[in-house]
């Protein structure tokens, strides 16, 4: 689904832009995924997992995104770098259309410059303009503080936990928090 480019301004004063992908975006896309795998622990895939993404894949990606009725992508563009990405999308089936799922992730470098505030408002506007979607639902990796900061500010609220769902290289095992937060009165 496209929906209407909204420009905004930085905590430091810089111009940023919260828009959807297009081709053109596709070297900086596949180079956000890397280098924002290789950032924190808290992202569910390592940089090496990156190499399965190719141009064409995000391609198709893109269009299927730009497309879909169902989900929603956006990029945040800072001075020409793809700076970080959301998702939102609606369950498909009749007994899970009522959910929608979120997924974030920026590159540190504009960590605390409110664009994930930003991200957060624009997903949260596309989900209540979906008469059937009553919840939003996210995932964040135990000790992701800034993460849960964040959904918590939004309205999202814990409401479950899968043990050991995570499992680093060095063996580490981290649980996994599912949040949910409701749409409106419904």
């Amino acid at each position: 689904m496209l929906v209407e480019e909204k420009a905004f301004i930085l905590k430091d004063g810089r111009q940023a832009l919260l828009r959807c992908p297009r081709n053109e975006d596709i070297p900086g896309l596949l180079n956000y995924l890397v280098v924002s795998a290789g950032e924190t622990d808290f992202i569910i895939r390592y940089p090496e997992e990156c190499a399965k993404y190719t141009p064409e894949g995000e391609a198709q990606w893109i269009e299927q995104m730009n497309s879909s009725k169902d989900a929603v992508t956006l990029v945040c563009e800072v001075n020409g770098t793809i700076a970080g990405n959301c998702e939102v999308k609606r369950h498909g089936s009749m007994k899970t259309r009522h959910r929608a799922t979120v997924g974030i992730a920026l590159l540190s470098e504009f960590w605390g410059q409110g664009i994930g505030t930003k991200m957060f408002q624009e997903m949260i506007r596309i989900a209540e303009g979906w008469e059937d979607v009553s919840q939003m639902e996210l995932e964040f990796v135990e000790g992701n503080a800034r993460a849960r900061g964040l959904y918590e500010k939004m309205g999202f609220r814990i409401t479950g936990m899968r043990p050991d769902a995570i499992r680093r290289k060095d063996g580490t095992l981290l649980n996994e928090y599912m949040m949910v937060r409701k749409i409106g009165n419904r």
